[in-house]
């Protein structure tokens, strides 16, 4: 925990920073959730094909989706996806011809949650 995913439009993979963007999704995390920094983990998927409304061109998503064991508030979540959409800005440079739409989801793992570390 936490549980960090990164889904993106193949079209942004030289134009986004994955790694300082991770590194600094980890530090926000750590100041805001209180999480530690060694139990950050940032999982990167690059999709394929992207659609928005009834366009197939011209449009590039990210959507980062962070799990954290219960027990933050509501608060606390909505600030943290928007230091996620801050670091976005920060981390992808803009590509001629893309509409850029970022979002950004905090929510808690479900109570089954477990880990291995091995």
């Amino acid at each position: 925990m936490p549980q960090i995913t990164v889904d993106y439009s193949e079209q942004l993979a030289d134009a986004f920073d994955r790694g300082a963007f991770a590194r600094d999704v980890h530090a926000r995390t750590v100041e805001i959730a209180d999480a530690k920094p060694a139990a950050c983990k940032t999982q990167f998927r690059r999709t394929e094909d992207t659609t928005v409304g009834p366009d197939a061109e011209g449009h590039a998503i990210v959507h980062v989706t962070i799990g954290l064991l219960a027990g933050r508030s509501d608060e606390t979540k909505a600030r943290l996806a928007e230091a996620v959409l801050d670091a976005l800005r920060d981390h992808v440079k803009p590509v001629g011809g893309l509409a850029l739409h970022a979002s950004a989801e905090v929510r808690d793992l479900d109570a089954s949650y477990r880990k291995l570390d091995a």
